[in-house]
Parts: structure tokens; C-alpha cells; sequence
């Protein structure tokens, strides 16, 4: 018997493409394209003459950061769990609660790793279709299950879904734990982190990758009622305490001091956005009304792929899915004016 018979397969998760060349336009992988608060550069500053924070092990419950986030938010310390980038506090979150042998729902158009989770950790998933259109249909959840993950907003797809939608399937399932991912909710969309106090088995995971643009600093956390927090710190417990760096929690409570940096961040995202949607239309694309900070959007001739070729043969990086129902599609990440304007010139080339 071979060792090779022993070994977990999974299909992993594919991220999008980090390019080695740095000449590139990269909007493929929903990266900020701003630097991070000012006030992020500042703390780094200290902690280089301060390095010797790097020769002990960092407090396992974070709680500089944590301390900050519950001031930020206006929530109690013990209702928020830190993890290294969204994706270690989902991975937590499905280990933690999706144990019934039930089938987890979510979205069959949605961010993929939620179905190599279930894979990897042996769970049963159950995919519910979105609409024609790539809306999620709350009715189609209340059914029986063992845990619900909603996106919102949904990627690849941008779209958000009401707080009123999103209740719907909270009260509709108060067996199981519904997690709502709200990776791009600093830009569009309401979050349901008002709704954590009415719900005890409502998790909301949030994350500095986007908004922040802390992607590399990997920061991730979920806000719950006690109960649900103190389960997931058992868990994350029993993998490795310390699983946050000393600098990356200075350094997040350093962004969440500088408000008004990020307010106007995210608003510049915002307006490039709304202005690439309609630029983009004169080029022969459509696109449903983004929440986040991306545009997924179709051509009304050309294919998708054959678009996404053009562009990568011009260094300019987009996301193609090759997937049923969306293989028609790109995810395009709003970067600076200048990049989106290497973009429309290289699209009025290619598509004319």
C-alpha cells in the first residue's frame, strides 16, 4: 500500500493571477488600488524601531486590534473574532459550526472557496441557483440544512441583497448558523452588523483586504453574539493560538484611526466605478449595478474569453471564470483613473 493512497484530494481554490511583472495593469484580483492609511505607514515606522515586539509570541486574542475594532463599530470585545484575512476566519466558521451532516447552502454563483471548504472539511453542500438575472431568491434557503453562507455583495456578480432579503433567511432558519460575507460592504450594500444583537446564530465576517487596502497584511473578523464568538475561539484555539503577528495588529488599529482617509478612499473607488460602468457600455458591455469594487460584465458580441486574451496580451489583467452560467463574463477591478484609461484604450482597439 502506498502512501499516496492515504492523501487527501481536493480541487483547491484558484486565486487570480499574481503576474511577476510589475508593468502590468492589474485588475483582476480586487486589490485597493490606494495605499493604506497614513497613518499605517506610521505605525510600521514604529514598530522597524521598535522591532524587538518580533522576539515574543503576539497576544492570542489580539487585543489591540480587537479593542479598536469594538471602538470603531460600537461593539462589545466579546462579540468579535480576529483571524488572519477573512479566508482563515471562514475556514474557522465552517469548522466550527457546519458539523450537523446536514447540507450547507449557498449560492451556486458565489465566491468558490465556500465549496473547496466543504470539500476539505468533508461537509455536505447543497448549491441553490441564483435568478436569471444573478439574484439570490431568499425563499429558495428556507429549506431544511445545516448552515447557510450568504456573499453580500455576491461575487463574482457585484450585486447586493437587502438587509430585509437577508433577515428573511435568518429568521427562516434559526437551527443553523447563517454567515453573511461581507468581504465589499464599505461599498455598496447595508451591512447586517445592526442585526447581530436581534440574531444568535447570524455571523458577519468582514475583512481590510478591500476597503483598507491591507489585502497583504491579511486581516480578517466576524462580529456574533458571545456564544457563537467564544465557539469559534475554541476552535481556532485547538489549530494555533497565535495565529496574528504583533505588527499586523499594530497596524490595524492604526487604519481604523483614520477615518477620513478611508471615507474618501472609498469614495474615489466609488466614483470610478459608477463612471466605468457607463464607459464601458459605449465599448458593448453591460453590466448589473455593482456594489462592490468590481464591475462583471458581457459583451454583446465578442466572447469573454477571447476578450480576456486580448487584454492579458497587453499586460492589462482582468478575471475570467470559466464556469457554467458565467463563462461569458469578467470580473473587472476598479483601479485608479489612469489604469481604467489603459483599459478603455485597449478596449476600443479590441472590440471596434
Amino acid at each position: 500500500m502506498s502512501w499516496k493512497e492515504n492523501v487527501r484530494r481536493v480541487t483547491p481554490y484558484t486565486p487570480g493571477e499574481q503576474p511577476k511583472n510589475t508593468d502590468v495593469v492589474k485588475l483582476n484580483t480586487n486589490e485597493n488600488p490606494y495605499p493604506p492609511a497614513p497613518a499605517v505607514a506610521e505605525a510600521l515606522r514604529d514598530i522597524a524601531d521598535g522591532y524587538e515586539i518580533l522576539r515574543k509570541y503576539p497576544d492570542p486574542d489580539s487585543g489591540l486590534l480587537t479593542n479598536a475594532l469594538a471602538d470603531y463599530y460600537d461593539v462589545d470585545p466579546d462579540r468579535i473574532f480576529v483571524g488572519v484575512g477573512s479566508d482563515d476566519v471562514l475556514a474557522m466558521a465552517f469548522q466550527t459550526f457546519f458539523d450537523s451532516g446536514k447540507p450547507v447552502l449557498f449560492p451556486d454563483i458565489t465566491y468558490s472557496f465556500y465549496r473547496v471548504w466543504c470539500e476539505l472539511f468533508r461537509i455536505p453542500y447543497s448549491l441553490i441557483p441564483l435568478n436569471d438575472d444573478f439574484r439570490i431568491d431568499p425563499e429558495r434557503f428556507c429549506i431544511p440544512n445545516g448552515g447557510i453562507v450568504i456573499a453580500n455583495p455576491n461575487a463574482p456578480t457585484s450585486i447586493a441583497l437587502d438587509t430585509a432579503s437577508i433577515e428573511t433567511i435568518i429568521r427562516s432558519n434559526p437551527e443553523s448558523v447563517v454567515i453573511v460575507d461581507e468581504a465589499y460592504i464599505d461599498f455598496g450594500g447595508s451591512s447586517m452588523l445592526p442585526f447581530v444583537n436581534k440574531y444568535d446564530n447570524l455571523l458577519i465576517v468582514q475583512t481590510f483586504s478591500k476597503s483598507r487596502s491591507m489585502a497583504g497584511a491579511r486581516i480578517g473578523m466576524a462580529f456574533g453574539q458571545p456564544e457563537l464568538i467564544s465557539c469559534l475561539k475554541d476552535v481556532k484555539f485547538s489549530f494555533n493560538s497565535y495565529t496574528m503577528s504583533q505588527d499586523v495588529q499594530r497596524t490595524g488599529a492604526a487604519s481604523l484611526s483614520d477615518g477620513e482617509y478611508f471615507s474618501e478612499t472609498v469614495l474615489r473607488i466609488i466614483n470610478t466605478r459608477n463612471a466605468a460602468a457607463d464607459r464601458l457600455k459605449s465599448f458593448g458591455f453591460s453590466c448589473p449595478e455593482s456594489a462592490a469594487n468590481f464591475l462583471f460584465v458581457t459583451h454583446d458580441r465578442l466572447p469573454a474569453k477571447e476578450i480576456f486574451e486580448a487584454l492579458r496580451a497587453r499586460n492589462i489583467f482582468v478575471r475570467y471564470f470559466a464556469q457554467d452560467r458565467i463563462d461569458n463574463y469578467l470580473r473587472i477591478t476598479v483601479g485608479t483613473p489612469e489604469e481604467m484609461e489603459k483599459l478603455y484604450s485597449a478596449l476600443s482597439d479590441i472590440t471596434k
